[in-house]
């Protein structure tokens, strides 16, 4: 399989792309402006050619600094964001009715400091909102310039049919790698029936899939894995280490990185799937950008598929909280655990 660029909507990317949710929350506190900055310059330094962020990431410093790092660099960046997840008076708020929608978008562009966002991504389905009704108002969007192309983001198949009959969608973003294969299921089947790119979010397993791995005993309190991620919860993560010793010896074989060999597991598994692995660590970046040019063999990526089957995983994905906001589809044993 070819590592050339890949396809969003009609754009060509580098295959791995920079998700910019760390630089200000999830994983501890945010960085400071001057190192989230250097990251970011970095990156683009490096090649990485499209930047994902979003309204609710840092209550929207995550864009804020995006924009201020692309100044005068946007030219052959594709830059995405996503709206219905936002904030009001610092608490996270869940609306996809048009006209909350099209204030989202104006605020996200003004932060960003852009006229035009590339990539504008429903970042969670609303129930209270037919999804109809929402990516109308997103077409409008793309009618009126402001946006360039339309995103859903933890959504099932139905969802995406949906909202593909309104107006043609160009990414589904999905968290997919060795550790969560729910996007296996059908929505990665759908997305290539329809041409729509598989955006894999945290294709590193939120650092799992590391060596050596993340040690929950150090998250900081701000650290969202100790609250909504189960497989890190200490009753659970103890048993999913074992997983990794498979990964290990791949990575050794390959001459990569674990993290690497996590990144190009995503990359074989179809030409239309792009992961956004993020960090606050340069070296980091620097090592996910390389995995852009690591080719599995097809032997290899049947025996982590084998080694990771989805049901030794020790743990459901999210808490009922974090389930109960997204569509994306679960497997039998999940929904009877």
């Amino acid at each position: 399989m070819s590592l050339r660029k890949r396809k969003i909507g009609g754009r060509d990317v580098y295959p791995v792309g920079l998700g910019c949710m760390n630089i200000t929350h999830a994983y501890g506190p945010p960085m400071d402006e001057a190192a989230a900055l250097t990251l970011l310059t970095r990156a683009l330094d490096l090649g990485y050619d499209f930047l994902d962020t979003a309204t609710i990431y840092g209550f929207g410093r995550s864009e804020e600094l995006v924009g201020r790092a692309l100044k005068g660099r946007c030219e052959g960046v594709l830059l995405a964001s996503k709206c219905v997840l936002g904030f009001k008076d610092g608490q996270r708020t869940l609306d996809a009715r048009p006209e909350a929608i099209r204030a989202a978008c104006e605020a996200s562009l003004k932060r960003l400091d852009v006229e035009t966002i590339d990539l504008y991504y429903m970042h969670r389905p609303d129930p209270k909102v037919p999804i109809e009704d929402s990516v109308g108002e997103l077409a409008r969007l793309v009618g009126e310039g402001k946006i360039r192309m339309i995103g859903l983001s933890e959504m099932g198949e139905t969802d995406l049919r949906r909202a593909h009959a309104v107006h043609p969608i160009a990414a589904m973003q999905s968290e997919y790698s060795l550790w969560v294969r729910n996007p296996e299921i059908a929505v990665k089947t759908a997305c290539e029936e329809l041409g729509v790119a598989l955006v894999a979010f945290s294709p590193v397993g939120r650092g799992f899939l590391a060596d050596p791995p993340v040690d929950p005993a150090s998250f900081h309190d701000a650290d969202m894995r100790k609250a909504i991620f189960p497989r890190f919860f200490p009753e659970n993560y103890a048993g999913n280490l074992p997983l990794l010793e498979e990964a290990r010896a791949c990575a050794a074989e390959v001459g990569c990185t674990v993290a690497q060999l996590a990144l190009a597991w995503t990359l074989a598994k179809g030409d239309g799937v792009i992961p956004i692995p993020g960090t606050t660590n340069l070296s980091h970046l620097e090592d996910n950008y390389s995995a852009g040019r690591i080719a599995l063999p097809a032997e290899m990526v049947g025996r982590l598929d084998a080694h990771f089957l989805p049901e030794k995983a020790v743990g459901p994905r999210y808490s009922e909280m974090g389930q109960a906001v997204v569509t994306t589809e679960m497997y039998d044993f999940e929904q009877t655990a």
